[in-house]
């Protein structure tokens, strides 16, 4: 195992007005905030030009023009402006992108993330919650690919895991990454259809603390990715059921019954009981990997 887990480090003999308004991670996460907001604007107006109307990712994602706007309006931005972050002001390889762990890690993501919230489904259905009523074999399955599986893997993935817990976690130690990367990830659901306190709570619990820890254990954010678009692919798509309150084209036409605390309501089966307690005894596991290995990363005053 490295000596270090971390992907940065502020370069020796650094002056420390340097280290504290560059290289510190408060810095940092003002430098991405920043280059994000410039690429958005020059990349939004490009498509504005190019393709007409808005190119926010509030675009009817589930239309091809849509999805075109989103991937070029917010996901590209968003990777664009984590390789300056990581090129040019941290300068080094962005090893958590490598594309050598592309392949395995994709693959390994996506197939927990399918049998995870298979799993959830498979549960739901055996409290009689969840019901299909029919199939829809003309389900926009590659749109959701490209947009809410793929889109939002990356993007939301660089923006959570990529940036604010591996960053918080350089400076605050694990602990502080894991709650406040947790919390950022559920609370910044809380503006989709039908979100409530509980809805984005659980998002925090069940998926900004179980994706922070595959980050935390691979130091990859591949796995990452492709469980988070295998979760919301499989959730969508395959088993027709709303994505975080956005309405879902799925294979199979489904109803959930029962109380929202089962079921998930309107939201989804992210807020289910059902998920949350999944999820959280995957994070358990992984949990204890980590302390097994000994990777938690203490606070920076800490180590140094």
């Amino acid at each position: 195992m490295p000596t270090s887990p971390l992907a940065f480090a502020t370069p020796p003999n650094t002056p420390r007005w340097l280290r504290v308004t560059l290289y510190s991670p408060p810095a940092r996460i003002a430098v991405f905030v920043v280059g994000l907001a410039v690429t958005m604007l020059a990349f939004g107006a490009l498509v504005q030009v190019m393709l007409g109307g808005s190119p926010t990712p509030m675009n009817a994602l589930n239309t091809p023009l849509g999805s075109v706007r989103y991937l070029a309006g917010f996901v590209l931005p968003v990777v664009l402006a984590y390789l300056f972050l990581v090129h040019v002001i941290e300068q080094r390889p962005v090893a958590e992108l490598a594309l050598r762990k592309l392949p395995r890690g994709m693959a390994a993501g996506a197939a927990f993330g399918l049998g995870l919230f298979s799993t959830v489904v498979g549960v739901l259905w055996l409290v009689g919650s969840y019901r299909v009523t029919g199939t829809n074999p003309d389900a926009h399955w590659l749109v959701a690919l490209l947009t809410v599986g793929l889109g939002a893997g990356i993007s939301e993935e660089i923006l959570t895991r990529g940036v604010l817990f591996r960053v918080i976690e350089e400076g605050l130690g694990t602990w502080w990454a894991l709650a406040l990367s947790a919390l950022f990830f559920g609370f910044a659901h809380a503006g989709n259809p039908g979100a409530t306190a509980w809805s984005s709570l659980a998002i925090a619990i069940e998926a900004g603390i179980l994706f922070a820890l595959v980050y935390h254990l691979t130091r990859s954010l591949w796995p990452c990715i492709g469980l988070h678009a295998a979760w919301n692919f499989a959730q969508g798509t395959l088993y027709g059921i709303p994505v975080s309150g956005t309405h879902a084209d799925g294979w199979l036409v489904s109803t959930r019954s029962g109380p929202d605390w089962l079921s998930g309501g309107t939201f989804g089966a992210e807020a289910s009981v059902v998920a949350l307690t999944l999820c959280s005894l995957c994070s358990i596991a992984l949990l204890l990997v980590a302390l097994r290995r000994g990777s938690i990363v203490p606070p920076a005053w800490r180590r140094h």
